[in-house]
């Protein structure tokens, strides 16, 4: 089977947050190896290690993350693409974050197992993949 490339489990658990466009970036929201955070016109959206939100933070918990190893220039086309396609045929629903290196793909505690296995048959090596 042909490799499609490596990708990296992060540890934590995580959460997406929404927060009103014109709120502060808060401090319980900075720590942590992986952080995103957009606002737009409508709000402010944060993704942060899940133990981080505290309660009354409108959210969505109970995501689990993975990176795509490596620097991927501007110019490759197609790695959320070879991502996202074969998890949607098999039902899962994800929440992509892109920087200026590389790509984290977030899918949802129920549906880790699942994600992995669908992922590994598709030809990806994952690192760092604990018990489940």
């Amino acid at each position: 089977m042909r490799s499609h490339g490596s990708l990296i489990t992060l540890p934590d658990a995580f959460a997406v947050c929404k927060l009103s466009s014109d709120a502060a970036i808060p401090a319980w929201a900075t720590g942590g190896d992986f952080v995103s955070i957009a606002r737009t016109a409508d709000e402010l959206s944060i993704v942060c290690r899940q133990d981080s939100v505290p309660a009354g933070i409108a959210c969505e918990r109970d995501w689990r993350c993975l990176r795509v190893a490596g620097t991927i220039p501007f110019a490759t086309i197609g790695i959320i693409a070879g991502l996202t396609s074969p998890l949607a045929e098999a039902g899962i629903g994800v929440f992509v974050v892109s920087t200026f290196d590389t790509d984290y793909l977030l899918v949802k505690e129920q549906d880790w197992p699942s994600a992995l296995d669908v992922l590994i048959r598709q030809g990806f090596a994952i690192a760092g993949v604990a018990s489940t």
